[in-house]
């Protein structure tokens, strides 16, 4: 069963009986994934070329994840310390929404999560008071589309999982019923 069955079968009368929602429109569910990558310190110190080879390489393998070219956030302002300098790109993001959304959340939560090496689970910590989850991933080639041994530079990944869940405990319980593996404390 796919996560949009599993919601509509199984998740949605669920919390309709557990939170009281007299209308199916009010349960909370799953409105997009964000994916974040930020890689200001690895450009920092490299030339034109190099820059540009590692820019390429992190779009070509978060393109690969999401499914889905990514976006380029450019800096808004120069700093010295950081060595960064107004409009250079400094991170990439994607945004999912519907079928393409629901294809990562599954190989998220059913391949990529389990394969983590010493997984026991995701804190409930991990969402915030609006019910959205955000997991941070160290390396991306911990993604079984993305070859090591091809990949030009590893870098992280942030994923944002935003609901339309009003307070912690309805997003946690939307989450938890949708698959997504939360430590037992």
């Amino acid at each position: 069963m796919n996560l949009r069955e599993r919601y509509t079968t199984s998740v949605i009368p669920e919390l309709k009986k557990q939170f009281g929602y007299k209308n199916t429109m009010a349960v909370p569910r799953i409105e997009k994934v964000v994916l974040n990558a930020g890689f200001g310190r690895l450009i920092a110190n490299k030339t034109g070329d190099e820059a540009r080879k590692i820019l390429e390489s992190i779009s070509r393998d978060l393109g690969i994840i999401a499914g889905q070219r990514p976006v380029f956030a450019k800096a808004r302002k120069s700093i010295a310390a950081f060595k960064l300098r107004e409009g250079s790109s400094i991170g990439a993001k994607v945004t999912l929404r519907g079928k393409k959304m629901e294809d990562f959340l599954e190989r998220l939560i059913h391949v990529m999560l389990p394969r983590s090496r010493d997984f026991r689970g995701i804190a409930l910590s991990s969402v915030d008071g609006s019910g959205n989850l955000t997991i941070g991933i160290r390396e991306h080639i911990s993604f079984p589309e993305i070859a090591p041994e091809q990949s030009y530079v590893p870098f992280g990944v942030e994923i944002t999982v935003v609901t339309t869940a009003t307070t912690k405990e309805e997003g946690t319980e939307l989450l938890r019923k949708m698959g997504v593996p939360f430590t037992a404390s």
